[in-house]
């Protein structure tokens, strides 16, 4: 088994959260391919947490949204890609401990491990702190996020149409790889490539982050596959 002996104090510079305890910011770090005392209890936690705080500053930021376009503003914020994307804002993957083979097949950098471990930091706060405490945390995380979001766009986005589509037809879930960085931060250029075999081609978006061009590749993707704009007339 493995550990990661990176310094956690870079990790909570960047979390913006000194623990206490460290012993449950070590916990909330651990898969469970480590050993019995991991993180999944806090993840549990973590989860709740997340999702009323989410709840909470929709409701407050759209006083005018139905619960159908608050459920999918919350469902786009809480799912597991964005908290990986977070995850990896911060270099979470760098300070993960996990077993010798999760490790070495690259558990680091999944989606499912990271987004994991950040709900367990958030579960770890909480108890290290208090409720304000995880509150403040996940509300400086989640703030440009926020402030992106519009009832207009509260319909689902590409990546999740895509999902869904593809689920709907019985086929795997599609790929995305970083095929291409240009530039230095903050005018860098990512080039995405989204693979399904579905498509007769592959799919490509870019954008000035990963997040924005995996969602332009899916845009592509559902071009190609032929699936009308969520609204139009030929999809309601």
């Amino acid at each position: 088994m493995v550990q990661n002996a990176t310094p956690l104090s870079a990790l909570e510079k960047k979390l913006g959260y000194r623990f206490r305890r460290q012993e449950l910011l070590n916990q909330a770090l651990t898969h469970r391919s480590y050993g019995a005392v991991n993180n999944e209890r806090l993840e549990f936690l973590g989860d709740a947490i997340l999702n009323f705080v989410v709840a909470d500053a929709l409701y407050e930021q759209f006083p005018s949204a139905h619960e159908g376009q608050l459920s999918r503003l919350r469902a786009r914020l809480v799912r597991r890609q964005t908290l990986a994307e977070i995850a990896r804002e911060v270099s979470l993957g760098d300070h993960l401990i996990m077993g010798t083979g999760e490790l070495r097949s690259g558990g680091f950098d999944r989606d499912s491990i990271l987004s994991d471990a950040l709900e367990g930091i958030i579960g770890a706060i909480y108890i290290d702190g208090d409720l304000q405490s995880a509150r403040v945390n996940i509300l400086a995380w989640f703030t440009s996020r926020l402030e992106s979001l519009s009832l207009d766009n509260s319909q689902k986005d590409s990546k999740t149409r895509l999902q869904e589509f593809l689920q709907a037809k019985r086929a795997m879930l599609p790929e995305y790889v970083i095929t291409k960085m240009t530039g230095k931060a903050p005018d860098q250029v990512f080039t995405v490539e989204c693979r399904s075999e579905m498509l007769s081609e592959v799919a490509v978006g870019q954008g000035e982050n990963r997040r924005i061009a995996e969602q332009m590749a899916a845009t592509h993707a559902l071009s190609l596959l032929g699936v009308p704009e969520e609204g139009s007339a030929h999809g309601k």
